[in-house]
């Protein structure tokens, strides 16, 4: 399905494809290609080292981004970077938008792009390096041609050398993506310390932001990063990253099959490695490259793309957090509360299954009489058999249910990575919604299959020993960047450990989820003096601009529009402050707005505050250690 898919995507955008010649053209034999990015900005550079091994770097603005490093793409055990040559580049043209479930509702692909024949002088044979240059970032990948029956293992050992001065955020394995990232500089990362992608790192001299991650990957083994102990992250696949916890707790009989390297058949195309870059953060944020680069819905599965009709963005209400009974009658009661806080679904974890089919039916049918539709949980070892699995999804369907959470993943091996798309691809055959939980990152898979509303892939508000503050303000640039995370915001109790009621509203509307779970339980919600604006946060966005005033680790700031109405919120770290936010980025008018402030006495209250505003006003904002605002501005 992949390749087809992939087949697909380039056919979709021949339109938009226009063939180029450059400068670099002229000298496609020398030891030399490059790229840059439609507005000259970014350059991307493939080169021959002596010995005639491939190297590559990347600079912005004339400033180096990564330096030169070693790519390195091992088959059977032989670099094919080694001993080549470059032949002509076949360049290309992208540009085209599409609608999306993101930080914002249309995303654009607009990139300068190469297929750059490499041969490999001695041995003859060749294969592709393809790559493309955007405004914010750059990507790249391997095509390595083979016959269907042919069976090899890939590796990788590329570099990604980061300027010295830098600062790096990222966290380890030991909890496969549900970490908490540490600050260095980047000559701290330690020899043999793992990243779990995206890293990001702001450059010295306030040069920029840049982001490491991969994007499409499907049927392939997924990206960690390892410190070369030199200011470089090495690229491993995902039979060399430790085995997390949660890993070697669920399937410790699979922990030594799934350190062996992952055999693919026929040609090999890995998935993208991507650099996001930019000057702030609110480019970063708003990049669209991890998912430009998967291929684009199946129109026969996804008549409508991500706009098919029975894909509904929505908010949840959810009893694991905060109190309740797992019980049936409960989970009615849950769904009534749902539809009175206007939410659209209820997510129901893993006790539902000692129901009988018949009281799933009717607990379904007595939901969607309140307007709220069902998700259930199940684990991950029982969807592994295809038919098994088959049998699960028509039994959801034919009780009406809309939604699954599938939990419990933990590894990036192939044979993981496999039974997402399996997952994924099923579903849609009987028209659900997926939640993938114990999950890996994201890298655009919710392009090619739109059923995949969220993920989790996060240390998120299940954490309990966490001083959440710090590790808010650091989410949204950096585990994010690679798409949706299903965090569970909002909890009013002791989760939110160092943060404040208004911190923890404000988390739900920066927290991209196109399916939002709300961790506090909706008696919770409706009884608290916030209630009314945690109603009106949506679950996607038609526009998001990551403000000035953001500082990762320190302050995470956004204004968010969908339809004519603004929000602007912000999550305070560990150190109390106040900020001034222009509301510039308001259209014409005046607009009515509903503040919700942290307590100067108090973490856990609010004062709220009603006004009206313009465009051309600022606003004060006095924030507590742990603190957060949250506004929200209608016409």
């Amino acid at each position: 399905m992949f390749d087809r898919y992939r087949i697909e995507m380039f056919v979709a955008v021949a339109a938009v494809v226009v063939l180029w010649s450059s400068e670099g053209s002229a000298r496609a034999a020398s030891n030399e290609v490059s790229l840059a990015s439609p507005d000259g900005a970014i350059q991307i550079r493939f080169s021959l080292s002596r010995g005639a091994h491939l190297s590559f770097d990347i600079a912005f603005r004339g400033k180096a981004i990564i330096e030169t490093s070693p790519l390195a793409m091992i088959l059977n055990g032989t670099d094919l970077g080694d001993d080549v040559t470059f032949g002509k580049p076949d360049r290309y043209r992208v540009n085209q938008r599409y609608p999306w479930h993101g930080v914002h509702s249309l995303a654009r692909d607009h990139c300068n792009g190469a297929r750059i024949p490499i041969r490999r002088l001695k041995l003859g044979t060749g294969y592709t390096l393809e790559a493309r240059a955007y405004d914010d970032g750059v990507a790249f990948r391997w095509i390595v041609p083979g016959a269907p029956a042919e069976s090899r293992v890939p590796d990788e050992g590329t570099l990604f050398r980061i300027p010295a001065g830098s600062t790096v955020w990222y966290h380890d394995f030991e909890g496969h993506y549900e970490g908490v990232h540490a600050k260095k500089a980047v000559e701290a990362a330690a020899a043999e310390d793992w990243a779990a992608p995206p890293l990001t790192f702001k450059l010295p001299g306030d040069a920029g932001y840049a982001s490491i991650t991969e994007g499409a990957l499907f049927a392939f083994s997924g990206m960690g990063l390892q410190a070369d102990g030199n200011c470089g992250f090495y690229a491993r696949l995902g039979h060399a990253i430790p085995p997390s916890y949660p890993f070697r707790l669920r399937f410790a009989e699979d922990v030594a099959r799934m350190a062996q390297p992952a055999s693919v058949s026929g040609t090999i195309t890995t998935p993208w490695r991507i650099v996001m870059i930019g000057a702030d953060l609110n480019t970063l944020v708003n990049c669209d490259i991890v998912h430009n680069v998967a291929p684009p819905p199946d129109e026969r599965i996804f008549p409508r793309g991500i706009n098919t009709d029975w894909i509904r963005p929505g908010r949840a209400v959810w009893k694991y957090l905060d109190g309740g009974e797992n019980t049936l009658d409960h989970m009615r009661e849950f769904s009534r509360l749902a539809g009175e806080l206007g939410f659209e679904y209820n997510l129901v974890e893993g006790f539902w299954q000692k129901w009988t089919e018949q009281e799933l039916k009717d607990f379904v049918r007595d939901s969607r009489q309140h307007g709220v539709g069902i998700w259930l949980w199940k684990h991950s070892k029982e969807v592994k058999d295809p038919a098994g699995r088959r049998r699960f999804f028509q039994l959801c369907r034919d009780a009406g249910v809309v939604g699954l959470k599938l939990d419990f993943f933990d590894h990036e091996s192939k044979d993981v990575v496999e039974m997402y798309e399996a997952c994924l691809r099923d579903a849609a055959d009987f028209r659900l919604m997926v939640n993938f939980h114990g999950a890996n990152k994201p890298t655009g898979e919710s392009r090619t299959w739109p059923n995949e509303l969220t993920r989790e892939g996060i240390r998120g508000m299940e954490a309990r020993r966490i001083l959440r503050a710090e590790h808010d303000a650091t989410l949204p640039f950096t585990r994010m960047l690679a798409g949706h995370a299903d965090y569970t915001p909002v909890h009013f109790g002791e989760r939110r450990n160092d943060t404040t009621w208004a911190h923890q509203v404000a988390s739900a509307a920066i927290f991209t989820s196109p399916l939002l779970v709300i961790g506090a339980h909706p008696a919770n919600i409706l009884k608290n003096p916030c209630a009314e604006m945690v109603k009106s946060i949506p679950s996607v966005w038609d526009e998001t601009i990551a403000l000035p005033v953001s500082e990762i680790g320190r302050v995470a700031a956004f204004a968010r529009r969908r339809g004519s109405t603004w929000f602007l919120a912000v999550m305070n770290g560990a150190s109390a402050r106040t900020i001034r936010v222009p509301l510039s980025f308001l259209g014409g008018g005046n607009y009515k707005a509903m503040m919700v402030r942290d307590h100067p006495e108090d973490p856990a209250a609010v004062q709220l505050e009603d006004s009206v505003v313009s465009s051309a006003e600022s606003l004060a904002i006095d924030l507590r250690a742990g603190g957060g605002f949250i506004a929200r501005f209608v016409r």
